[in-house]
């Protein structure tokens, strides 16, 4: 019986693994797919459709994204580059996209798109740099690092998506709530990526910083230091392959369209 593997990461920045049986982890009909139990202790997942038109697969709450697919997607020896922008801990799902803006569907390409203009949005004031200026729909740092509890609150999906639709392509943050580890690696939209250090006490705004997957390396170019990432380990062909029901797909354990 084939099966297949997820991890997640726990509050304590331990990764656990859920073997899936085959059988159980997908039912289908001609309309949609229903992912009975894909993620380990969550308490709920939702219906997802299959809209015919997107082209990356990505898909988020029971919707897919739009996010645009490139024929050069992330390997495990990929880079990230650009500019961070650095937060604390127990940053909330409220904070990273909050609840007035759940209202918008991410399979619709231009609700997509406002839905990253307001990722971050609900930071404190005491955060003086805006993540996405006034007026614009793309936030011009393209890595996230916080500190410990990244994502905690409610199991909103929205919050990867929001960040992924800002252009974010990758968080990396000390350890995260369980659900936003999940959902991330679910719809594909960024890499959670978890430090062996307080990165958000080394790094600043507005450094400029490279990612290589690759090494589990974070380099700080700004600074000149170099710090270990934890590898992201089975996770990583998911995300890499846009989500859940693409790297399914892409597996062979569901049909391909």
């Amino acid at each position: 019986m084939k099966t297949m593997a997820l991890f997640s990461a726990t509050a304590t920045a331990t990764a656990t693994a859920t073997v899936i049986p085959r059988n159980l982890a997908f039912g289908s009909s001609s309309k949609h797919f229903v992912a009975h139990s894909l993620l380990p202790s969550s308490p709920r997942f939702l219906s997802f459709p299959s809209p015919k038109s997107n082209p990356r697969n990505r898909l988020t709450v029971s919707l897919q994204s739009p996010r645009a697919h490139s024929s050069a997607s992330p390997s495990p020896s990929a880079t990230f580059h650009g500019l961070c922008y650095v937060v604390g801990d127990n940053i909330d799902t409220d904070q990273i996209i909050p609840a007035e803006y759940l209202t918008l569907v991410p399979s619709k390409p231009d609700e997509y798109e406002k839905l990253g203009s307001y990722a971050l949005v609900g930071l404190p004031a005491s955060y003086a740099t805006r993540f996405v200026d006034p007026g614009e729909t793309k936030t011009k740092y393209a890595i996230v690092i916080g500190g410990a509890n990244f994502g905690c609150g409610s199991s909103r999906e929205h919050a990867p998506v929001a960040l992924g639709a800002s252009g974010v392509s990758a968080v990396v943050a000390e350890s995260y709530a369980r659900i936003f580890f999940r959902n991330s690696v679910a719809t594909g939209e960024v890499y959670p990526l978890e430090s062996e250090s307080r990165l958000c006490e080394e790094c600043r705004t507005g450094d400029v910083v490279t990612i290589e997957l690759g090494e589990s390396r974070l380099i700080n170019h700004t600074t000149g230091k170099e710090y270990r990432l934890k590898p992201i380990g089975d996770a990583g062909p998911v995300i890499e392959a846009g989500g859940i029901f693409a790297y399914a797909r892409k597996s062979g354990m569901i049909p391909s369209r």
